[in-house]
């Protein structure tokens, strides 16, 4: 059940440390292999399991399909299958969570959702790990106060942004991650509070062509108040930001982040009605 194809040099994790990322205890881990091969380990000379990054996103995608109503067999036979990663949160939050429901929204109602995240989180969410998506240098600088303020708080902040030159990571301040000119992150738009009291995400992707202005770009969105949803939207950054920044992670000291609970049927009812209200205030704009 080896995938990716990935030899020792790249499995540079013990069993410890794939449990603090993933949530999974030691002896789980164990009994997923015992009975199932998986995850499976590259040995050391002296027979010590090393894994690698690809095993943490294997591990992770059994809890989300395991959440989803599979058994473990079947979950982890699912995982068995090498699935690439698109380098985009929005599309991999989708993968994870289909009944996401998008909606067409303009860069003015963006705006005003993500301001509300924002503020809500400074008021309210304690030690949160932020994320945000900003595409252009020139869109962070005019947003850089805010989530400066928010990152004073929080337990890390990282900001994806298309800067030529990182500046160094450290707590305390936006953690830069610079993309690619290649990347799907080029052309989209996230906020991610995950924090205990208050998980919320909003995640787009910007629509091509059609517009003739800044406000008038339009963008696919999805959004979420489940803590699951969020958590699984926190994980996908993290897993790019891992990718784009490496040691990011040390530098900021962020702790495991087990799996949440569920979100209630009243929380999902409430979210329906909302996706409705939200869709009516942007069409009348």
């Amino acid at each position: 059940m080896r995938r990716g194809g990935q030899g020792l040099g790249n499995a540079t994790l013990t069993i410890g440390d794939l449990a603090h990322r993933t949530g999974v205890p030691i002896s789980t881990l164990r009994s997923w292999e015992r009975r199932y091969g998986f995850p499976e380990p590259r040995r050391q000379p002296g027979g010590h399991r090393r894994y690698s990054e690809a095993d943490v996103e294997s591990v992770l995608e059994v809890l989300a399909r395991r959440r989803g109503g599979l058994s473990l067999a079947a979950a982890v036979q699912r995982a068995d299958v090498p699935q690439a990663r698109s380098g985009s949160v929005f599309a991999d939050l989708r993968r994870l969570h289909p009944l996401l429901r998008p909606q067409v929204l303009s860069r003015r109602t963006l705006v005003s959702m993500s301001h509300a995240i924002e503020d809500e989180c400074a008021a309210r969410a304690a030690d949160p790990v932020l994320f945000g998506g900003f595409q252009r240098q020139r869109f962070l600088s005019a947003s850089y106060d805010r989530w400066r303020e928010l990152a004073r708080t929080a337990q890390c902040t990282v900001v994806f942004v298309d800067v030529a030159d990182p500046a160094p990571a450290r707590r305390g301040v936006p953690v830069e991650v610079a993309i690619p000119p290649d990347s799907p992150l080029n052309r989209e738009w996230l906020v991610v509070c995950d924090a205990a009291d208050l998980p919320a995400c909003l995640v787009a992707v910007e629509r091509p062509g059609g517009h003739t202005g800044p406000m008038a770009r339009t963008f696919e969105a999805v959004w979420s108040v489940d803590p699951q949803v969020v958590r699984d939207a926190s994980r996908i950054a993290a897993a790019l930001a891992d990718e784009l920044r490496p040691g990011w992670r040390e530098v900021v000291d962020l702790p495991p982040q087990p799996d949440p609970p569920g979100a209630s049927e009243d929380l999902y009812r409430a979210t329906l009605l909302f996706d409705r209200m939200v869709a009516y205030i942007d069409a009348a704009r």
